[in-house]
């Protein structure tokens, strides 16, 4: 990409509209090692995470939903366990994380505590976001988290991960649970301010880009190489984390980490690139399920289940006469009407056989029949998206 073509690009983005935190709902805030941890000495920048979690409590009082994606597990476990310098093997970064991960958790619970916050931990490696059943079960977790106004502090298990399946650096972790918990906004925090038309240690004429409102070939064209000694990621992750994010229709900024309390600076103006999404995430969702996903069984409701789905209400066994095909609970299905007609699709909740018991029966009979205590919508309403008619 040229110097002209970049500045260009760079102009017209700064004549778009700058979003405004307060206006998402949903937020995921990402937090890599390198801010966190003093890589000199090892140890947590404390009065650094205490301004962040003041941040996150002034959005959780604003009534935000707030997740965070936290690295530094095995930078604080290699320093406790006295580790040298060099790049670890597997077996010893897996050894520092389930020293660290101990470490990590406490100081967010501390932190957050002291804000009138509480925190949970959640440990993600790839396949929970890959394989469909413990994909909903981590998001069925996350979303009871925030219904029970906690704040999640998400990591990938270093512990468990191996070099073939793991992430590889938080920034796509954080926006692949942006995508999972249906956020609007992914704030990455980072050592750079921004994506700049050039490296700005190398080039004065680099200039920062503040709005990019479309990933084209040109953005991906300008990120650089490889982060700091802590960290895994670099500009060229952050982009790829941008495009996860916004595919799945949330907004992500990129600002400073340097500061304290980051988050409010970004409210007050400071430096930073927004990434703008075509669609909101329920809008993302709802064409994934409608067009992307291959059904594998077909539900008939009768009349009053139709209505109520077009009034906006989840899909209940009662309202389900029949059941068709071999799913297991994620897979699409198709909704039909009294006529055979489609009136939709949706995301079940149920396995075939489960589905075919409780069809035709009220939510209160699910733990009698099935066994245990399952979910009271056949396909909850988040989940589903219907045709016109």
């Amino acid at each position: 990409m040229s110097t002209d073509s970049t500045a260009a690009s760079a102009s017209a983005a700064s004549l778009t509209a700058v979003p405004q935190i307060a206006s998402f709902r949903r937020i995921v805030v990402k937090v890599g090692s390198a801010l966190l941890v003093d890589s000199a000495r090892g140890q947590l920048r404390h009065a650094w995470l205490a301004a962040l979690a003041e941040d996150v409590a002034a959005l959780h009082r604003d009534g935000k939903e707030v997740l965070v994606v936290s690295s530094g597990a095995i930078a604080l476990g290699r320093n406790l366990l006295k580790m040298p310098k060099r790049p670890l093997k597997l077996e010893e970064s897996q050894a520092a994380a389930a020293i660290g991960q101990i470490a990590l958790s406490r100081s967010w619970s501390e932190a957050l505590a002291h804000e009138g916050v509480t925190a949970g931990q959640i440990l993600l490696t790839l396949g929970d976001t890959e394989e469909r059943r413990r994909y909903l079960n981590a998001r069925s977790t996350i979303s009871k988290l925030l219904e029970l106004k906690a704040v999640p502090v998400i990591n990938e298990n270093d512990t468990v991960a191996t070099s073939e399946i793991r992430y590889g650096d938080n920034d796509r972790l954080a926006a692949r649970v942006a995508g999972m918990a249906s956020a609007d906004l992914l704030i990455l925090l980072s050592d750079i301010d921004g994506l700049y038309t050039a490296p700005p240690n190398d080039d004065p004429e680099a200039r920062l880009i503040p709005v990019v409102p479309r990933i084209s070939a040109e953005i991906e064209a300008v990120a650089g190489g490889a982060g700091t000694e802590l960290s895994r990621g670099g500009m060229k992750t952050k982009i790829e984390a941008g495009k996860i994010a916004t595919t799945a229709g949330a907004h992500m900024v990129i600002g400073s980490g340097k500061v304290k309390n980051p988050i409010r600076a970004i409210e007050q103006g400071a430096r930073c690139t927004w990434f703008l999404a075509p669609a909101n995430p329920v809008a993302s969702r709802k064409r994934w399920i409608a067009g992307s996903l291959e059904p594998r069984g077909v539900l008939h409701l009768d009349a009053g289940a139709v209505a109520a789905l077009r009034r906006g209400s989840s899909l209940l066994p009662a309202g389900v006469k029949k059941v068709e095909g071999e799913f297991t609970r994620g897979d699409a299905v198709i909704l039909r009407g009294p006529d055979g007609a489609e009136i939709g699709r949706g995301l079940v909740a149920y396995d075939h056989d489960h589905a075919e018991r409780i069809r035709g029966r009220s939510s209160d009979e699910i733990v009698g029949i099935t066994g245990f205590e399952g979910r009271s919508a056949m396909v909850h309403r988040d989940d589903l998206v219907l045709g016109g008619g």
